[in-house]
C-alpha cells in the first residue's frame, strides 16, 4: 500500500469531523450544511489530481466495475498489462467502494435505535393522517414522473426508488437505496444535488410566505394550550431538545456516553453481518436490497428495547458515518460526467418534491387538516426530522414539533422498504 492509500483513508475519516466542527462554529457552514460540504470536498478529492491517474489499459480492464480483485490485478501487473500506478489506483477504488457501501449500512441501525415508536404513535391522529397523505402524494408523483420521463432518464427505475427514499425519510434512506439498487455514482450525485438545490428553494418559500399561502385554502392551527384563567388547566406540550438529540456532538467522548455508544456500534456491526448472511438466501439480483431491508428491520426492532433506545448520540454517530459516505461516494464521481446536466432529471426531482407537497395540501383541505400541520409534515418528509424545529420556529408554533417528528421519523423507518418496492415495481 502506498502513501496515496493512507492519505485517502485519513481524509475520509477526518474530513467529516472537521466539517462537523465548522458547522457547529460558523453560521455560513451551518447554512450550507455538512452533507453538501462533504459532497463538495469529495468531488474535489476525486477530480483535482490527488488520486493517481489510471492508464487506458486499466480503464478498459475494469469493464465498468469499480475495482479489479487484487489477485487478478497482480496477474495483470506481472504480465505487464497494468502499471504500479494502476495498482495504487485500484487499491484506492477498493477503499472508496468499501467506505461507500459499509458506512451507509452501519449508519442505519444507529439512526433507527433512537426511535421511540410507542411515544410517537401516542401523539398520532393528525400526524398519522398527514403522514399517510404525504406518503400517498409522494408515491403518486413519483409514478407520474416515471410515466412522463421514462426513456429520457438513464435507469429511471433506480432514480424513482431513491426519490421515494429521500422524500419519505431523507439522505440516509436515499443512500441506502443507492446501495440496494447498485446506482452509479454519477446518477446518485446528480440526483441528490438537484434534490438539495430544490430543497433550498422550498425552504426559502416556507420561511418567507409559505404559511400565508397555505392559509388561503387550509384552516388555521388550533392551539391545544389554554391561557390561564380560561377554565381548563393548561395542557403542557412535551418539549424535545432537538439540537441535543439530533445535532449536538457535545459530550460525545464522555465515558458514560462513549462506551455505550461503542456498544451500539458493535451491535450495528452484528446486525450488518447477520443481514449479509441472511441475504444469501436470495438470488444475486435481490441480495443487496435484502441486506438493506434486514438491516432496517433489525434496527427498528431493537429500538423497542429501552436500554438500547436510551443510548445517547446514536443518531449523531450514524450521521457521522453518513458524512463519510458523502465524501467517499463523491470522490468516485467523474465531474466531466456531472457536467452533462439532465433537464429531465431536474424536472423529475421537482415534480416529486413540489408536486407531492402541493397535492398533499389540496387533499388535506378535504380532511380539514390545518396549514401548520401540513407544512410541518411536508417539511419533515422533504427535508428530514432535523429541520422540523427550524420550520416550527418559522411558523411560530412549537406545538407542531411532535407531529413533524412523528412524520419524519416514521419516514426514516419505512423509506427503505417503500423505495426498494417501488423501484422493483417500475423495473
Amino acid at each position: 500500500m502506498d502513501t496515496h492509500f493512507f492519505v485517502i483513508v485519513f481524509l475520509f475519516v477526518i474530513a467529516p469531523i472537521i466539517i462537523i466542527y465548522l458547522e457547529s462554529k460558523y453560521s455560513l457552514a451551518k447554512k450550507i450544511g455538512a452533507v453538501l460540504i462533504c459532497y463538495g470536498f469529495g468531488i474535489f478529492i476525486g477530480n483535482v489530481g490527488i488520486l493517481p491517474a489510471m492508464s487506458d489499459a486499466y480503464h478498459n480492464l475494469l469493464g465498468g466495475e469499480v475495482f479489479i480483485p487484487f489477485a487478478k490485478m497482480k496477474e495483470y501487473l506481472a504480465a505487464g498489462m497494468v502499471t504500479e500506478q494502476d495498482v495504487s489506483r485500484n487499491a484506492i477504488a477498493f477503499i472508496q467502494d468499501t467506505f461507500t457501501n459499509i458506512t451507509i449500512l452501519l449508519c442505519l441501525p444507529l439512526i433507527l435505535f433512537s426511535l421511540d415508536v410507542k411515544k410517537w404513535i401516542s401523539h398520532a391522529r393528525a400526524a398519522m393522517e398527514s403522514l399517510l397523505i404525504g406518503l400517498f402524494t409522494v408515491l403518486l408523483m413519483i409514478f407520474l414522473g416515471y410515466w412522463i420521463f421514462n426513456g429520457s432518464i438513464d435507469e429511471i427505475w433506480k432514480v424513482s426508488g431513491m426519490l421515494v427514499g429521500v422524500y419519505t425519510g431523507g439522505t440516509p434512506n436515499m443512500a441506502a437505496i443507492k446501495t440496494a439498487l447498485n446506482v452509479s455514482q454519477e446518477i446518485y450525485i446528480l440526483t441528490h444535488t438537484y434534490e438539495m438545490t430544490l430543497g433550498a428553494i422550498y425552504l426559502v418559500f416556507i420561511f418567507s410566505v409559505g404559511q400565508k399561502v397555505f392559509l388561503w385554502f387550509l384552516p388555521a392551527y388550533k392551539s391545544n394550550e389554554k391561557l390561564p384563567g380560561e377554565g381548563d388547566p393548561k395542557i403542557e406540550v412535551p418539549t424535545i431538545d432537538l439540537k441535543e438529540e439530533y445535532e449536538s456532538y457535545s459530550g460525545f467522548f464522555k465515558k458514560n456516553t462513549f462506551w455505550p455508544l461503542m456498544g451500539a456500534f458493535g451491535l450495528s456491526v452484528l446486525i450488518l453481518g447477520t443481514s449479509f448472511l441472511l441475504s444469501k438466501l436470495f438470488n444475486e439480483d435481490f441480495a443487496n436490497a435484502a441486506v438493506v431491508i434486514f438491516v432496517t428491520t433489525f434496527g427498528i426492532a431493537l429500538s423497542f428495547v429501552p436500554r438500547i433506545r436510551r443510548i445517547k448520540k446514536t443518531f449523531q454517530l450514524g450521521m457521522y458515518l453518513i458524512l463519510i459516505f458523502c465524501v467517499s461516494v463523491a470522490s468516485m464521481a467523474d465531474i466531466s460526467k456531472l457536467a452533462n446536466v439532465s433537464i429531465s432529471l431536474f424536472y423529475y426531482v421537482g415534480i416529486a418534491m413540489f408536486g407531492s407537497h402541493i397535492l398533499h395540501a389540496f387533499i388535506a383541505r378535504f380532511f380539514k387538516i390545518d396549514a401548520d400541520t401540513v407544512i410541518i409534515s411536508g417539511s419533515a418528509l422533504i427535508c428530514s426530522p432535523p429541520f422540523v424545529p427550524v420550520v416550527a420556529s418559522a411558523l411560530k408554533n412549537r406545538e407542531v414539533i411532535l407531529t413533524g417528528m412523528f412524520v419524519g421519523i416514521a419516514g426514516y423507518a419505512i423509506g427503505n422498504y417503500l423505495g426498494v418496492i417501488v423501484a422493483y415495481i417500475l423495473k
